[in-house]
């Protein structure tokens, strides 16, 4: 007569409602924090200007405070020192590589167009803004947001092939906003979509399509260099040294 081992007994009830209960607390997480995104989307850039300041820094803090506190490590949020070397690493060839790209893209005819944003008009303007205004107030709180917290969510619940489809969805959706004046305040695309409702949309659309690109390459970096360093390098580079670009093609051009 043969006993049943313990490696064949059936597992417990209560293992399978525990693992529920931790599945449905994760969706929590996510959900949460993709709430917390919207709110904060819509009161940076449909509220008062100053909103815009201090709303999107704010939120980030605050989200790696809540999802720590939900038991996320600090490895999962791409904040971890044992990947602070790597994560350097790649962040010295991404802004390297998009360095080389601006400099080739302002420097030819039928691009250079495409650098000549009106908001990048002056060069001390644009000084301020690529070393502390996008700095501080939009890569660094976006890439603890999407590249810490929700990849850290996400990677939870899908895995990788998860946080590249959702996170980089979410990313290019987080972008509607800001992209609505696009085409107005671009001498480059506003020859090529236009103006208007029409130029508005396309812009739009663009951009959605655009950011969520760069959301997938932001996704790959993290997840390669295991650091969010290495995504707000690349983040940074294309921002601040393409405001920078902007400044002197317009400088050169008057």
């Amino acid at each position: 007569m043969s006993d049943v081992s313990a490696v064949d007994a059936p597992p417990h009830p209560l293992i399978d409602q525990l693992s529920a209960l931790h599945h449905a607390r994760i969706y929590v997480d996510i959900g949460v924090v993709v709430v917390v995104l919207a709110l904060t989307n819509l009161l940076a850039h449909f509220t008062t200007p100053w909103a815009n300041i201090a709303v999107v820094p704010a939120a980030a803090v605050g989200l790696v405070l809540l999802v720590r506190s939900r038991g996320l490590g600090w490895a999962e949020l791409g904040l971890g020192r044992e990947h602070w070397r790597s994560g350097a690493g790649y962040a010295v060839a991404a802004v390297g590589l998009v360095g080389l790209v601006i400099a080739i893209g302002a420097l030819l005819p039928w691009t250079r167009p495409m650098f000549m944003n009106d908001r990048y008009a002056t060069l001390s303007g644009a000084l301020i803004a690529s070393m502390i205004i996008i700095p501080l107030q939009t890569v660094i709180p976006e890439e603890l947001a999407f590249r810490g917290v929700l990849h850290g969510a996400l990677d939870r619940a899908w895995g990788f092939r998860g946080v590249a489809a959702a996170g980089s969805l979410l990313f290019g959706l987080w972008h509607i906003a800001t992209s609505l004046g696009m085409t107005s305040s671009n001498v480059g695309l506003t020859q090529i979509f236009g103006g208007g409702v029409t130029g508005m949309v396309c812009g739009v659309v663009l951009a959605v399509l655009a950011t969520g690109a760069a959301g997938f390459v932001f996704t790959w970096l993290r997840r390669r260099s295991g650091s969010i360093i290495a995504p707000i390098a690349l983040h940074w580079s294309l921002n601040g040294l393409g405001a920078l670009a902007a400044a002197l093609v317009w400088h050169a051009s008057t």
